[in-house]
């Protein structure tokens, strides 16, 4: 059996999740996740938006996963091995922010119970939880704050700190009784990026028994505007060197903005908007065209990526892992069966 079948072989048995898909904020481009073989993805729900939104977006994907016999929604590690089985594709809905939550603790058991079983504590900016990732300060995590790690954890919802300030997340993982994980989050040993996590933040995560996701967002990849594939498997190995092969999965974060999925002059107004909004400073988000690394520029063809792992040398159990094993044991903990 030459490479590439050995690689189509594992990937076909293979778990695989993506984490977070903001590119499913266009749902039609669900097509290019079958295509790539994906057990379970993650539609970003919201982020910065509030409530009423948010219900609306969950109604979307509901009627979706309704009216398309492809489709399941997860709500239980048991869930994803069943669409593994029938050959269907789940799906996990994720909140980038906790602006949905809004002052009201408990929409998180009524978001709990809708299918939302990961929600992140900051989009890059200061909210009413914590300081983001990009902003000028960085306080940790507000009393309130505080109260929602807890009520996550009573709804056995995962607690995200993807784009979270360094001393929230460390505020996070010392608050959370359940892993905390970085759904989607380069080493910053790597790439210098403000987006991207410290060593620290790393180890605090790993130590919660949460993961880190790996993105292929270019501007956290490197300073290049096409990253190889080699460079996106290099953030991968750093983790798992750093704390455990048990502890770094996917999340790729393929967005609706990026090539070749939309045209130049669709991507830079999507970009330029993000500036306008404050949500993206030019300084961490570089201009556009964003391409994917080199081999997964969409999901679409996520078999080399697998093709690439046993290539530098990962075995095939820890493949099995980084693609989509070690969020299983993170949802059957957090979630259940």
């Amino acid at each position: 059996m030459d490479r590439m079948t050995a690689a189509l072989s594992l990937h076909e048995r293979a778990i695989i999740i993506d984490a977070v898909c903001p590119l499913l904020r266009t749902p039609s481009t669900i097509d290019l996740y079958i295509e790539g073989g994906l057990t379970l993805v993650a539609p970003t729900i919201a982020s910065v938006e509030d409530a009423r939104y948010a219900l609306g977006q969950i109604a979307l994907w509901k009627g979706l996963i309704a009216t398309d016999d492809r489709l399941v929604q997860a709500h239980a590690a048991a869930d994803i091995e069943a669409a593994k089985k029938a050959g269907k594709t789940a799906i996990l809905l994720h909140f980038q922010g906790a602006d949905p939550v809004e002052s009201d603790l408990d929409l998180v058991f009524a978001y709990k119970d809708l299918g939302v079983g990961i929600i992140q504590l900051c989009y890059n900016v200061r909210n009413h939880v914590g300081d983001g990732a990009d902003e000028r300060t960085d306080s940790g995590l507000s009393y309130f704050g505080v109260k929602l790690v807890q009520r996550l954890n009573e709804a056995r919802v995962i607690v995200d700190c993807s784009h979270t300030g360094e001393r929230t997340t460390l505020d996070a993982v010392e608050t959370s009784t359940a892993p905390v994980v970085v759904s989607h989050g380069n080493p910053r040993a790597l790439h210098a990026s403000r987006r991207n996590i410290t060593d620290e933040m790393i180890r605090a995560i790993a130590g919660s028994g949460g993961l880190v996701g790996i993105v292929g967002f270019p501007g956290f990849v490197d300073s290049t505007t096409r990253p190889s594939l080699d460079r996106f498997v290099d953030h991968i190995a750093y983790v798992a060197d750093l704390v455990g092969i048990d502890h770094v999965g996917l999340g790729i974060d393929y967005y609706n903005g990026q090539a070749p999925i939309v045209s130049d002059e669709q991507a830079m107004a999507f970009y330029q908007s993000a500036l306008n909004s404050g949500v993206w400073r030019p300084d961490t988000y570089p201009p556009p065209p964003h391409h994917y690394p080199a081999g997964i520029e969409t999901p679409a063809t996520l078999a080399n990526l697998t093709a690439k792992l046993l290539e530098r040398g990962f075995g095939e159990e820890a493949a099995l892992k980084v693609l989509g094993g070690n969020w299983m044991r993170i949802y059957r903990t957090v979630w259940g069966g």
